[in-house]
């Protein structure tokens, strides 16, 4: 079958957030640009952001804040946050009708709670453009120029030829793959020379053998502190809220450790430690129950716990401690008093695994930055290829700053592939 030849400046491959930022910049920038996407639709994963509501970025508007917490790689995002940082994406969408509002933890929403609206901004941001987009197209293989190894020339789909003269790749990872984002892009890099560091799924729920946790599900728990052991060493620790599930635990601070979870088990044993009362040191969280319990002396146990404790922790606690749960407050010992604080101050629960890409909300991994340019998202080996999103080795903790990394780096890709 002869394929339909049609040449553009610019094609973008994928059509998520920093796809489709690159490819209205690029057109907003005077010029003819295809977004190719293999899904019926764009924005498959946006949508499911931030359940459903889309965290659009962080308001933290100190660059070198956020550059901290993309860890060792995050020195990258200096250029394109200078440029398209939180401040600039807020104006962005607000210019396209989307209002905004900040949540607790800096976490920047769209006032409608609807992630379906910052979909539609940006198809709105690609239409006002002129930007012609084809969906259901499955990337084949592309054609470099015959004397020019460093050059594209081509992207082959099912039915059709785009020829351009930038290349910009935008195809995220391999976290949600019902969504499309099956690491196709790595392989592609991989062959124009790309190394690609290893890939693992990150911010995930992780998966616990105790088989107490599966009574706790649904608990939700704030302003407690999580930490990782190794060898009785620990390894990280987080402050904030965390989710109790019917496989183990959840939440922003279980997702934001679960990177270096997934690491440390590769090399053996890992156990998260709960401290249920991270302001009082166990020297103060004692003096605190000596006083509860000198007013509750003839309470029984049981009776007493929901002063300190929530309804679904009761029985676990009474179980680990195992103290008497109709035994008198007056008659608890010493040692029982102990017992209790080293629960409420270290429950420990053993990591058995994460819930893998299929619930994992970004990957870690990715085109080794060092290969390519971070200003402009141009690749040092291939002249005329671009990188943006997930598909690059970037990935921070929850609460928008991954989507602030794709809006960046995709403002960057479709600014420097016109420039």
């Amino acid at each position: 079958m002869h394929k339909i030849e049609e040449k553009f400046d610019v094609a973008v491959i994928g059509g998520g957030p920093a796809g489709m930022m690159a490819a209205g910049r690029a057109a907003e920038l005077g010029a003819k640009v295809v977004l190719i996407e293999k899904n019926p639709s764009l924005g498959k994963k946006l949508l499911i952001t931030g359940k459903g509501r889309c965290n659009i970025t962080q308001a933290e508007f100190d660059d070198k804040e956020i550059i901290k917490k993309f860890g060792k790689n995050g020195k990258f995002l200096f250029s394109s946050l200078a440029a398209f940082g939180p401040e600039e994406a807020i104006a962005f969408f607000e210019s396209l009708g989307v209002k905004t509002k900040i949540e607790r933890g800096g976490r920047v929403f769209p006032v409608s709670d609807r992630s379906q609206d910052v979909l539609m901004s940006l198809q709105k941001y690609l239409d006002q453009n002129g930007v012609q987009v084809i969906y259901d197209a499955r990337v084949e293989g592309f054609e470099m120029f015959e004397m020019e190894d460093e050059k594209i020339k081509s992207v082959e789909l099912e039915n059709r030829i785009i020829l351009a003269e930038k290349f910009v790749i935008a195809t995220g990872g391999k976290s949600y793959p019902a969504t499309g984002s099956t690491g196709d892009g790595y392989a592609w890099a991989e062959k124009f020379g790309h190394k690609i560091i290893r890939t693992a799924p990150a911010l995930v729920p992780v998966r616990t053998a105790e088989e107490w946790a599966k009574e706790a599900q649904g608990l939700s728990l704030k302003n407690v502190e999580i930490k990782i052991f190794q060898n009785n060493k620990k390894q990280d620790s987080r402050f904030g809220e965390m989710l109790f599930t019917h496989f183990g635990v959840s939440g922003p601070i279980v997702l934001d450790i679960s990177k270096k979870t997934g690491e440390l088990l590769e090399k053996g044993e890992v156990v998260l430690s709960i401290d249920l009362k991270p302001v009082l040191a166990p020297e103060q969280l004692d003096a605190r129950l000596q006083r509860d319990f000198q007013e509750n002396l003839n309470k029984n146990f049981k009776n007493y716990l929901p002063d300190l404790l929530p309804q679904k922790l009761i029985d676990i606690i009474i179980n680990l401690s195992d103290i008497d749960p109709d035994k008198k407050i007056n008659f608890i010992t010493k040692d029982e008093r102990k017992k209790l604080i080293h629960f409420l101050k270290d429950l420990r629960l053993t990591v058995s695994g994460t819930t893998g890409y299929n619930q994992a909300i970004v990957t870690s991994g990715g085109v080794d930055i060092h290969e390519v340019d971070s200003k402009t998202m141009r690749s040092r080996l291939i002249d005329n290829l671009y990188f943006a999103g997930e598909i690059l080795d970037l990935d921070g903790p929850t609460g928008g700053y991954n989507l602030q990394m794709c809006w960046s780096t995709g403002r960057a890709a479709g600014t420097y592939v016109v420039n």
